[in-house]
């Protein structure tokens, strides 16, 4: 239990991130901005709007500014969040545990990258988010497809590159709300998940990123979360965001 709080509540608790295959203990350094570059001022910008509070205000891109960027500065702080949500899971999500990756008895997925791996795999859940996430970052390194300087271009493609990364996020999420609900619970980490699914999914429905056919593993969660709840005053939006909320369990089914 006090993994999840040192994680993320403790007043000078390390940001850590993705740790890596292998069973290894250590974490990447959380991606960030850099200072000049050209989107330091919008990641400023996305995380004061994002402490305010208000999750719907806070996905809406800045009058101004280009898409592309705005996508790219958000797409790095998902999956900051989504490493950080998935590693207090590593003693837990266990090939043992978890032999295929999974969302539930009726989807399961395998893992291709299109370049080392061509054909689809099947492979345990841990396996399956190793090879995800460090893809993810790669992707998110490689300055030809998010560039840093001001003035270069994105690639033509990009649209199709960030669809893809949220849509295989998602299915991080997928596996730990179907799979993993009951621990993180029990963890305390509840109310932190659902904010920042929540959040997820607004961006995602703001930006029309992941076909509704890849979402059907959490639909119903979804609808209790995010859609019934899109046009409560934001002090009831986030009522499932302070504890434990038993509509996200019925719509689990846990």
């Amino acid at each position: 239990k006090n993994q999840y709080i040192t994680l993320f509540h403790g007043a000078h608790a390390p940001m850590l991130a993705w740790r890596g295959g292998g069973g290894g203990k250590t974490f990447k350094p959380q991606k960030k901005a850099a200072p000049g570059s050209r989107r330091f001022d919008l990641h400023k910008y996305a995380t004061a709007t994002l402490g305010a509070g208000d999750l719907l205000e806070a996905v809406r891109q800045p009058v101004g500014e280009d898409l592309h960027d705005w996508l790219a500065v958000n797409v790095t702080d998902f999956y900051n969040e989504i490493s950080l949500l998935y590693g207090v899971l590593m003693d837990t999500c266990t090939p043992v545990c978890c032999p295929i990756m999974s969302a539930g008895p009726k989807y399961e997925y395998k893992w291709a990258d299109g370049v080392r791996i061509k054909k689809p795999i099947r492979c345990s859940a841990p396996k399956y988010i190793d090879y995800l996430m460090t893809w993810v970052q790669t992707t998110l390194d490689d300055e030809k497809v998010f560039p840093v300087r001001v003035g270069e271009p994105f690639p033509p493609n990009i649209m199709d590159v960030i669809r893809t990364v949220f849509k295989r996020l998602f299915r991080v999420y997928a596996h730990m709300y179907i799979s993993h609900f009951q621990v993180l619970q029990e963890m305390g980490a509840e109310p932190h998940l659902n904010t920042c699914f929540r959040h997820f999914m607004l961006f995602v429905s703001e930006f029309d990123l992941i076909e509704t056919q890849e979402l059907a593993p959490l639909q119903d969660l979804i609808a209790k979360l995010v859609t019934d709840r899109r046009g409560q005053h934001n002090e009831n939006a986030v009522s499932a965001e302070r504890g434990s909320d038993p509509d996200i369990s019925t719509a689990l089914k846990v």
